[in-house]
């Protein structure tokens, strides 16, 4: 089947493509590398000529409601109505477990994307996961110096290929609507797992942990952002993720 995959160049749009090639697919890449923009529009019509479907895991770097409302709105748009014209008949899209209950600016455009999936025109499927064990690496990295500030948080982080393996077995069968919520397999606070990263890569970084103000960070710190359904979970603990780490990264001070 021709998959159309939005955000296939991101860190999850390169699994899902390859998962993807791997399950016999032929996978379509929408990105502006390849002459399509989800904010306009530009180029999705010809793009999704002969798709069968599509995987949405486009994304917007920012915690800003009026920044992620505006993105994933225009984008979810767009390709909704490019899909309807193009007669796509499974629409499935990766959001945020917890993102319907934590007050948070970025979940607010994710909530919006939910709503106009579940009431557009093409025959959906939406699989809320975890945070990937790659997000404590872009927490650090908003900090720089001696001293890494975290937001106290519990998570249920989960490994990026096993999501992308989730959202093509989804697209292979029929729309399910909302699926059961995907997490890692253990509880982690996102403190200790910065200390953890740090020590991997040899930095010599003050933790500090910090409790944001606002409902959205409380509602986090206490698991917001845990699964509260039973659902699939993942099998790579965030201990094996960062042995991996460890073998590939270089070490530096």
């Amino acid at each position: 089947m021709r998959v159309a995959v939005a955000g296939g160049t991101g860190l999850t749009g390169q699994q899902v493509v390859r998962v993807l090639t791997a399950a016999g697919h032929e996978p379509v890449v929408l990105s502006r590398a390849r002459g399509v923009d989800l904010v306009s529009g530009a180029g999705l019509d010809a793009a999704l000529v002969g798709a069968g479907a599509v995987i949405d895991v486009s994304n917007v770097t920012t915690t800003r409601a009026a920044v992620a409302r505006t993105f994933f709105e225009a984008a979810t748009r767009n390709l909704l109505t490019a899909e309807e014209r193009a007669g796509v008949s499974h629409h499935v899209v990766l959001s945020i477990v917890g993102s319907d209950r934590v007050d948070f600016g970025y979940y607010e455009g994710k909530r919006r994307q939910e709503e106009l999936v579940r009431t557009g025109p093409v025959p959906w499927t939406v699989l809320r996961a975890t945070q990937f064990h790659e997000f404590v690496g872009q927490v650090l990295a908003r900090t720089r110096g001696p001293i890494a500030v975290v937001p106290r948080m519990l998570s249920q982080p989960i490994a990026v290929h096993e999501v992308a393996e989730a959202l093509v077995a989804l697209v292979s069968g029929p729309p399910l609507g909302l699926a059961p919520e995907l997490a890692g397999p253990g509880e982690e606070s996102l403190v200790e797992q910065a200390r953890q990263l740090l020590r991997v890569r040899g930095q010599h970084r003050w933790v500090l942990p910090v409790r944001l103000p606002g409902a959205g960070a409380r509602q986090m710190a206490e698991g917001g952002l845990l699964p509260t359904t039973p659902g699939p979970r993942g099998k790579q603990t965030f201990a094996q993720w960062l042995d991996e780490q460890s073998s590939r990264a270089p070490r530096r001070s």
